[in-house]
């Protein structure tokens, strides 16, 4: 099983950039499909990107056209692009990889992100 650490995240003004990292330790990175979930104070855990095992890609309607998910195998890393922020983006960012079966699943410790308005 991986094990998921992020980083990246940080304080920005509305309008900003930051590249969230989510590298991932361990063997059969390849075969994860990975996304990006975050959890702002008080409300719940929500989708924000997905990228399959084969390069798929999904994003949430709040984010479409802001955010991109890539990921480079060759660095066992997954990538979330965040472009012209805005202050309810903020929350913590989670990392997550899980099998097609779903019998491993894995998440990262979070990081934080906070948009100034």
């Amino acid at each position: 099983q991986v094990q998921l650490v992020e980083s990246g995240g940080g304080l920005v003004q509305a309008g900003g950039s930051l590249r969230l990292s989510c590298a991932a330790s361990g063997s059969m990175f390849s075969i994860y499909n990975m996304a990006w979930y975050r959890q702002a104070p008080g409300k719940q855990r929500e989708l924000v990107a997905r990228i399959s095992r084969l390069g798929r890609i999904f994003t949430a309607d709040s984010v479409k056209g802001r955010f991109t998910i890539s990921r480079d195998n060759t660095k066992n890393t997954v990538y979330l692009q965040m472009n012209s922020l805005k202050s309810e983006d903020t929350a913590v960012y989670y990392c997550n990889g899980v099998t097609d079966r779903g019998d491993r699943d894995t998440w990262g410790q979070g990081t934080q992100v906070t948009v100034s308005s």
